[in-house]
């Protein structure tokens, strides 16, 4: 059974994989408090809210271009 980490850099790597509309349609999502974002759904509010600090990390690179 994956750790806590793991399960979180899957979800990440999974998201992004989907590419950048679909980050930022999870953020989105997330934001508004829905942990029930596809790739997130057996994951606890607190790993959400890691996924969500990652990808908003992640896309600020993508952004500031």
């Amino acid at each position: 059974m994956p750790t806590s980490s793991e399960k979180i850099n899957q979800r990440i790597e999974a998201v992004c994989e989907a590419g950048c509309e679909a980050v930022r349609a999870s953020i989105e999502t997330l934001e508004l408090g829905g942990h029930q974002v596809a790739l997130t759904d057996d994951l606890n509010a607190e790993e959400c809210q890691q996924v969500l600090t990652e990808l908003k990390t992640i896309m600020s690179v993508y952004d500031s271009h």
